[in-house]
């Protein structure tokens, strides 16, 4: 009963994001890939929490760890869009003019940064991880990894179909 449970919640969630990720594909640009909206990603960040939530059925007791987790997902989400963000106004030159108009040192210091960023968002979570795992039951870890494991197949997939999408735009 609750793997059924967990499916029909993970497939509802893929079903709910499959527009939204359709939607980043077709999306008008001139170069390169484009991303969500800061609205599409809000709700992609909303079903993938939810979805987690869900899956875990914390206990009262597992309850209070969900609250730092769950803000420690949703800050990476929100500096990710802003990464997205930095990225697209420099594809809005054109990679060539970019690359031109930009010292390129200051492209490697500004990755760098956008690196570290990515790292202490990525310890932020793991961090908020850390407690609640250590209580979850052994069947809260394998609904966990089910469920990072659709997460990362449904990734995989949407990035896969851009790519796709790019090579025939060319």
């Amino acid at each position: 009963m609750m793997i059924k449970k967990l499916a029909l919640a993970t497939t509802a969630v893929l079903i709910a994001a499959s527009p939204l990720a359709n939607a980043a594909e077709t999306s008008s640009s001139t170069v390169g890939m484009t991303h969500p909206s800061a609205a599409d990603l809000k709700s992609l960040t909303d079903a993938r929490v939810a979805m987690i939530k869900a899956a875990l059925q914390l206990t009262s007791d597992q309850e209070k760890y969900w609250p730092a987790l769950e803000d420690a997902m949703r800050t990476r989400a929100k500096n990710r869009q802003a990464r997205f963000e930095r990225v697209a106004e420099l594809r809005d030159s054109g990679p060539m003019e970019a690359l031109h108009e930009r010292n390129p040192v200051e492209l490697m210091q500004r990755r760098a940064e956008a690196l570290s960023q990515r790292a202490a968002d990525l310890k932020k979570v793991a961090d908020a991880w850390e407690p609640l795992y250590k209580t979850l039951s052994d069947d809260q870890k394998k609904r966990m990894a089910f469920v990072t494991v659709v997460t990362a197949r449904g990734i995989r997939d949407t990035i896969e179909r851009r790519m796709e999408t790019e090579d025939d735009d060319e």
